[in-house]
C-alpha cells in the first residue's frame, strides 16, 4: 500500500481544505511531520485512517462522525476527506463525508441534518471511474484489498510507540490481549470453551448414570435386608462402579444361601405335616366306624316300632293294583258320558237360531238347506267386487278434488308473489352495489390511514424535536463560548509563561553545573522572577480548564447534532403542515372509514338476500308450471271416473235385491249358510255319542267282575290316583331299603371290631395336624421370601451390570475429554509450563514477532540487544507470553520491564517494525510502502538517533517511504523532508518541504 495524495476539508482542527502530497516525501524515504502540542499532527494520522475505514484508531474514537467536524470551519463548509493510495496493483480514491448538520438553504432558524456519504474511485485507462457509493460494499472492499482489520492497520501503519512501551512492560495477560486482537486468535479460546463445557457436560452424564447406579445400590441394599454393605464413594469418583458391582455379588450370593436354608427348612415341616396327617385320618376313620355302628343300631329300633303300620300300607297297595285293571273302562265309560252331554248341548245351541220350519229336521235335511245357501252366496261374488271399485272410485274423486284446491292455492300464492318480483330485485341489486362501494371507499381509505398516523407522529415529534433543538443550541453555544474563552485565558497564561521562562531555567541552576541552554558553568545574572510571573502549575491549571470546557462543547454539540437528525428525519417524514391541521385531518379519515366500513358490513348479507331471492323465483316458478300441468291430467281422469261409476251403478242395482247393499245381502247369506252347517254337524255328532256311551257301560260291567270285585263302584273306590300310589311306593321302598341298610351295617366288620375300641380323641389329633400346617406356612413364606431376594437382587444386579456397560463408553468419553480440556486450559499435570492452548499459539506468534524485531534492534543498538521470547511462568500466571532481552556485553537476560527510557524506545520500535512484518505477512502479504512512527524519539541521545535514523533510513531498501511525528528539533535538522503543521487562532494549517 503506498499513499499519493490526502485532501481535508473542515476537518480536526483544519478549518480550510488542506492537500498533502505523499508521493515527494515518499521519494525521499525518510520525511517528518512535526508541529508544536495540539497543532494536528496526529489528526493527519486520523484522516488517513478515516479515510480508508470509516472511523479514527481506537484510542482517539468518538463515535460519532459530527465530532470529526473541525470548530474553525466555516458554516456552509462540509467536512470531508479524500485519500488517493495504491493498493494490490489498483490506483483507488476514497472520499467520506461524516454526516452534518447544516444550516437551512432557505434561511430561518435550525439546522438540516445530510446523512454520510462515501465515494470510491478507480484510476483506469488515464481516466477515473466511479465504482461504488455504498458504505457497506466500500467497507468490504477496502479491508479485503488490505487484508487486515482497523486495529491491525493502526499497529502496523500508524506505529504507536506508547503502545508498544506498554506492550514492553505489560503482563503476558496484556499482552495476549493485544496480540489476540491482532492475529484473531479467539478461535483458540473457543476451542477451550467448547472442551470446557465439553468437559462439563460429558462429567454430569458421568455423575447422572452414577446416581442412577448409587440408587440400584440402595435398591439392592433395601432388598438385602441392609446386609449388603454400600461402597463409600460419590457419584464422579473413579471405581464406583466396580465396587457396586462387588456388594452386589456379595449380596447375591448370600440371598442364594439364605434360599437354600429355607428350602431346606420347608422340606422338614412339610415331612412332619405329612406324618400328622397320616395320624389325624386313623383317628378319624376310627371315629367314623363307631359312629356308623352307633347309628345303625338306633334305625333297627325305630323299624321295629313302625311295623304295623308297613303291613297296613302294603295291604292296600295290592288292592290298588286289582282296581287298576278296571281303571281303563273307568276311564272310557266317563270320556263317553261326558262327550254324549257336550254333543247334546250343543246340537241345542246350534237349533236355537234356526227357523221355525227347520227346527225339527234332521241332519240331511240341515245340510240339504246349507247347499242351497250357499249357492246362492257364490252368484253375489261379481256384484261384490263391483261394489268395492264403486267406493274407490269416489276416494278417487274426493282426491283430486283436493288436488284440484292444493294446487289453486299454489297458483293463488305463486302469481301473488311474482307479481312484485322485478321490484323487488331491483332492491336488492341496488343493497348489493351500495355495499360493494362502501367496501372499495373503505379499502381505498384504509390505504390511507396507515400514513396519516406515520405523518401525524412525525409531526408531533418535529414539533417536540425543534423545542429540544432550539434548547440544545443554546446550552452548545454557552458551552462554545465557555471553551473558547477558557482556550484564550489558557493561551494567553502560555504566552506570559513562555515570555518568563528563563527566570524558571535560572531557578534550577548551581554554580559550576553547565547551563542547559548554553552550556556555561558561571552564572553571573540569573533572571528573577517578577511578582506577575506564571508557572507551569498555572498553566496546567487553566489547560485543563480548557480541556474540561472543550470535552463539555463536544458532548453539546454532539447532542445538538444527534437531536438536529433525528428532527430532520422527523420534518422529512412530516413536512411543514402543523400537527393540528394533520390531527383533523386523521381523525376525519377515521370517521369516513369507519363510515365506509359500516355500510360495506352488509355486503355479504345483501349478497345472501339476492342469491335466496332468485332461488325462490326460480322455484316459484317452477311450482306454477307443475300446478298447471297436473290440473290439465286431473281434468282428464275425472271424466274416465265418472263414465265407470254409471256402468257399476247399474250393475249393483239387481244385485242388492231388498237390502242396502250387495255387502248386506252377502253377509245374510254367509251367517245362513255357517248356522245350517253347524246344526247338521252337531246333530251327527249327538247320535255317535250315544251309541259310545252304550258300548262303554257294558265294557266297564265286565272289568269288575273279572277283576274280584262285586260292582264297578267298588273297583272305582280301590283305585288310587298317581300321587297316593307314588307316596305309598315311596314308604315301602323307604322300608326296605332301610331294612337292607341296617343288616348289611351290623354285618360289617371293621365296623363292629371299632365299636369294640375306646371312644376316638379326633381334636388332639386336629390340632396336631394344625400345628404342623401352621410351620409349612411359615416355612414356606420364608422360602418365598428368599426366592424373591435373590430374583430382585438378581434383577437388580443384571441392572446394575447393564449400567456401567453403557456408562463405560461415556466415562472413557469424559476421561479423554477431561484430559483434553485441563491440556488446553494449562491446568494437566503434562502441561507443565501451564500453557494455555491460545497462549500457545500466541506465543508463537510472539516468537516470530521477536525475530523480526530482534533484525531492527541488533542495528539500532550496535549489536548489543536481542529479544527473545520465554515460554518460564512470571509469578503465579500462565506461562508462554514472556519476553526478555539479551544483552551481548554483559551476557545477561533480563526482562523488557528493566529497559530504561532510551532503550525502551528503539526497543518498542524495533517490536513494532517487527510486528508490522508479521500481521503483513498475516494478512497475505499486503506490500505496506508507507509507515507512520508517532513519537518517542526526545528519549534518544545523538548517536542513538542517528542510529535509529540509519535503520528507519535503510527500509528505503525495501522501497518504503518512512514517516516519523515528533516535535523534536534536532530531527528538523537531520531530516530534510518534512510537513509541518502550524496552528493559528482560525485552525492550523500544513506546509510541505521536500
Amino acid at each position: 500500500m503506498r499513499l499519493h495524495r490526502l485532501d481535508l476539508t473542515a476537518f480536526g482542527p483544519f478549518g480550510a481544505t488542506q492537500s498533502v502530497a505523499f508521493d515527494p516525501l515518499a521519494a525521499a524515504g525518510l520525511f517528518l511531520l512535526h508541529g508544536p502540542t495540539g497543532a494536528g499532527k496526529t489528526s493527519v494520522l486520523d484522516a488517513v485512517c478515516y479515510a480508508l475505514y470509516g472511523a479514527v484508531p481506537g484510542a482517539r474514537q468518538t463515535g460519532q462522525g459530527l465530532t470529526l467536524r473541525s470548530d474553525h470551519a466555516a458554516p456552509g463548509t462540509r467536512t470531508s476527506v479524500t485519500l488517493e493510495l495504491t493498493v494490490a496493483g489498483r490506483r483507488l480514491e476514497i472520499t467520506r463525508q461524516p454526516p452534518w448538520a447544516r444550516p437551512k438553504k432557505r434561511g430561518g432558524a435550525g439546522t438540516t441534518v445530510d446523512k454520510a456519504q462515501t465515494w470510491l474511485r478507480e484510476h483506469r485507462a488515464g481516466a477515473w471511474t466511479d465504482l461504488s457509493r455504498s458504505h457497506q460494499e466500500i467497507g468490504e472492499e477496502i479491508t479485503q484489498l488490505l487484508g487486515m482489520s482497523r486495529e491491525q492497520f493502526c499497529q502496523v501503519v500508524l506505529l504507536p510507540q506508547g503502545d508498544f512501551a506498554r506492550f514492553l512492560r505489560a503482563d503476558a495477560e496484556a499482552r495476549g490481549r493485544l496480540l489476540g486482537r491482532l492475529f484473531d486468535t479467539h478461535r483458540f479460546g473457543e476451542v477451550e470453551k467448547r472442551l470446557a463445557e465439553r468437559r462439563r457436560t460429558t462429567e454430569s452424564a458421568v455423575r447422572d448414570g452414577d446416581a442412577e447406579l448409587l440408587a440400584d445400590a440402595h435398591r439392592m441394599q433395601q432388598a438385602a435386608g441392609d446386609a449388603m454393605e454400600l461402597p463409600g464413594l460419590a457419584p464422579g469418583e473413579p471405581g464406583l462402579a466396580d465396587a457396586v458391582l462387588g456388594a452386589a455379588a456379595v449380596a447375591r450370593s448370600t440371598a442364594r444361601e439364605q434360599l437354600d436354608i429355607a428350602r431346606a427348612g420347608l422340606l422338614a415341616a412339610e415331612s412332619d405335616r405329612a406324618a400328622t396327617g397320616r395320624a389325624l385320618d386313623d383317628v378319624r376313620e376310627l371315629a367314623r366306624l363307631q359312629g356308623r355302628f352307633g347309628e345303625a343300631r338306633e334305625r333297627a329300633g325305630r323299624l321295629e316300632a313302625r311295623a304295623g303300620a308297613h303291613r297296613e300300607t302294603r295291604t292296600r297297595m295290592e288292592r290298588a293294583r286289582k282296581a287298576a285293571a278296571v281303571a281303563p273302562a273307568l276311564d272310557l265309560r266317563d270320556a263317553a258320558e261326558a262327550e254324549h252331554r257336550r254333543a247334546g248341548a250343543a246340537e241345542a245351541r246350534a237349533r236355537d237360531p234356526l227357523p221355525t220350519a227347520l227346527t225339527g229336521a234332521g241332519p240331511t235335511g240341515l245340510a240339504t238347506a246349507a247347499r242351497r245357501a250357499t249357492e246362492e252366496l257364490g252368484g253375489l261374488e261379481a256384484a261384490r267386487r263391483a261394489e268395492q271399485r264403486l267406493a274407490e272410485l269416489t276416494g278417487e274423486r274426493a282426491a283430486l278434488d283436493r288436488q284440484d284446491r292444493a294446487d289453486d292455492d299454489i297458483l293463488a300464492e305463486t302469481g301473488t308473489w311474482l307479481t312484485g318480483w322485478d321490484t323487488h330485485r331491483t332492491a336488492l341489486q341496488s343493497a348489493v352495489d351500495t355495499a360493494q362501494d362502501a367496501a372499495t371507499r373503505a379499502e381505498q381509505l384504509g390505504e390511507r390511514r396507515e400514513p396519516a398516523r406515520r405523518r401525524l407522529a412525525a409531526a408531533r415529534q418535529r414539533d417536540r424535536l425543534a423545542r429540544d433543538t432550539e434548547s440544545a443550541g443554546r446550552t452548545a453555544l454557552d458551552s462554545a463560548r465557555r471553551a473558547a474563552d477558557a482556550r484564550t485565558h489558557w493561551l494567553d497564561l502560555k504566552e506570559q509563561r513562555l515570555s518568563g521562562i528563563a527566570a524558571e531555567l535560572a531557578a534550577h541552576l548551581t554554580d559550576g553545573a553547565p547551563c542547559a541552554v548554553c552550556g556555561a558553568t558561571a552564572h553571573p545574572a540569573p533572571a528573577r522572577k517578577d511578582a506577575g510571573h506564571i508557572d507551569r502549575a498555572a498553566e496546567q491549571a487553566a489547560q485543563d480548564t480548557f480541556q474540561r470546557a472543550d470535552e463539555q462543547h463536544t458532548e453539546d454539540e454532539r447532542r445538538l447534532g444527534t437531536v438536529r437528525e433525528a428532527l430532520a428525519a422527523a420534518a422529512a417524514e412530516a413536512g411543514d403542515t402543523a400537527a393540528e391541521a394533520l390531527a383533523a385531518e386523521t381523525e376525519e379519515l377515521e370517521r369516513h372509514y369507519a363510515r365506509a366500513r359500516e355500510e360495506a358490513s352488509g355486503l355479504h348479507t345483501a349478497h345472501e338476500s339476492l342469491r335466496h331471492a332468485e332461488q325462490e323465483h326460480r322455484r316459484r316458478t317452477d311450482d306454477r308450471q307443475r300446478a298447471e300441468l297436473r290440473a290439465a291430467a286431473r281434468t282428464a281422469r275425472r271424466e274416465g271416473l265418472e263414465r265407470e261409476r254409471r256402468s257399476l251403478e247399474d250393475e249393483l242395482t239387481q244385485a242388492r235385491a231388498a237390502f242396502a247393499s250387495v255387502a248386506a245381502r252377502a253377509a245374510h247369506l254367509e251367517r245362513q249358510v255357517a248356522l245350517l252347517t253347524e246344526a247338521a254337524d252337531t246333530a251327527r255328532g249327538a247320535e255317535d255319542t250315544a251309541q259310545r256311551l252304550k258300548d262303554a257301560d257294558a265294557k266297564l260291567s265286565d272289568a269288575a267282575f273279572r277283576a274280584g270285585f262285586d260292582t264297578p263302584a267298588e273297583a272305582a273306590a280301590a283305585l288310587l290316583d298317581d300321587a297316593a300310589h307314588r307316596d305309598l311306593q315311596h314308604q315301602l321302598d323307604a322300608w326296605a331299603a332301610e331294612e337292607a341298610a341296617v343288616r348289611a351295617l351290623l354285618a360289617e366288620t371293621a365296623t363292629a371290631d371299632a365299636a369294640q375300641q375306646p371312644p376316638a380323641d379326633l381334636a388332639a389329633a386336629e390340632g396336631a395336624a394344625a400345628d404342623a400346617d401352621r410351620r409349612v406356612r411359615t416355612a414356606a413364606s420364608a422360602r418365598d421370601a428368599a426366592d424373591r431376594r435373590r430374583t430382585e437382587l438378581d434383577a437388580l444386579s443384571a441392572r446394575a451390570a447393564d449400567a456401567v456397560r453403557r456408562l463405560a463408553p461415556l466415562r472413557a468419553e469424559y476421561d479423554r475429554v477431561a484430559r483434553m480440556a485441563a491440556l488446553t486450559a494449562g491446568t494437566a499435570a503434562d502441561n507443565e509450563r501451564r500453557m494455555r492452548l491460545e497462549s500457545y499459539v500466541l506465543a508463537a506468534r510472539l516468537e516470530q514477532v521477536a525475530a523480526a524485531a530482534t533484525v531492527q534492534l541488533r542495528r539500532m543498538s550496535s549489536g548489543r540487544y536481542t529479544l527473545v521470547h520465554s515460554d518460564d511462568r512470571s509469578g503465579r500466571g500462565r506461562s508462554g507470553l514472556g519476553l526478555h532481552v539479551v544483552d551481548a556485553w554483559t551476557g545477561r537476560e533480563r526482562d523488557t520491564a528493566t529497559l530504561s527510557g532510551g532503550e525502551t524506545f528503539f526497543a518498542s520500535l524495533a517490536l513494532a517494525l517487527g510486528l508490522a512484518d508479521v500481521v503483513t505477512d498475516e494478512a497475505g502479504g499486503v506490500r505496506l510502502d508507507t509507515l507512520f512512527i508517532d513519537e518517542g524519539f526526545g528519549s534518544l541521545d545523538d548517536q542513538t538517533l542517528d542510529e535509529v535514523l540509519d535503520v528507519l533510513d535503510s527500509l528505503r531498501e525495501r522501497d518504503r517511504s518512512v514517516g516519523i511525528v515528533s516535535h523534536v528539533a534536532d530531527l528538523r535538522r537531520r531530516v530534510h523532508a518534512q510537513l509541518e503543521v502550524v496552528k493559528g487562532r482560525s485552525g492550523s494549517v500544513l506546509r510541505q518541504r521536500t
